[in-house]
């Protein structure tokens, strides 16, 4: 039971540009052969139109295979999707036991909702439990610049525990790819909750 408890993540992705983040985090944890629930927001619809100009599915077993065909994993791993209205679905709950949550890439929408407790759809309830919880929860927000209530509202997450990582990718791992920098910002993300699955170069002396 506690292995299975270690290997299940919930992935929130909410309605932020850059869902390369949430593909390249995805397509790692499911190589690593973690159990995935994911949740999209009802904004990430509009964001892979106008980003891909690709329709993703609202039915669960259709919108797993969706993003699995996105991140390139046939097999590997678990990955459940469940509609954003589903707020009866187990990641609702606190006694669904998880290891933690990611919500990768994170909008300013998505932060003030938490920052205020208001959980208006399922991945703001399942972020709301994380917290509660007191289990790990890191975000991506992904936005500039950032206004004082966007500063104000991270400040508030950070004191009720939740860890910030910015979508700023680092030079010293000499990246030649657009993939290299997500990359490294998909492994800090994930650092913050123990798991280690990223091929990325890290800062040795």
């Amino acid at each position: 039971m506690e292995n299975r408890v270690r290997q299940t993540l919930v992935m929130g992705v909410s309605g932020s540009s850059g869902l390369i983040y949430a593909v390249r985090a995805l397509k790692f944890l499911l190589w690593a052969d973690y159990t995935i629930d994911l949740v999209a927001s009802k904004a990430v619809y509009m964001v892979w139109q106008a980003e891909q100009n690709i329709r993703m599915p609202a039915e669960p077993v259709q919108q797993s295979e969706f993003w699995r065909l996105q991140a390139r994993v046939e097999t590997a791993g678990k990955l459940r999707c469940h509609p954003w209205q589903d707020i009866g679905a187990n990641i609702a709950s606190g006694s669904f036991r998880t290891r933690g949550m990611i919500i990768i890439p994170c909008s300013m929408g998505t932060v003030a909702k938490l920052a205020a407790g208001l959980s208006s759809d399922l991945l703001e309830r399942a972020a709301d439990v994380q917290i509660k919880e007191g289990r790990k929860l890191a975000i991506v927000p992904r936005e500039t610049p950032l206004s004082l209530i966007h500063l104000r509202n991270l400040t508030a997450l950070a004191q009720a525990g939740v860890k910030i990582v910015p979508a700023i990718p680092a030079w010293y791992h000499k990246p030649q790819t657009i993939e290299d920098l997500v990359d490294f910002v998909v492994a800090r993300a994930l650092d913050q909750l123990d798991i280690d699955c990223v091929p990325i170069n890290r800062w040795e002396e």
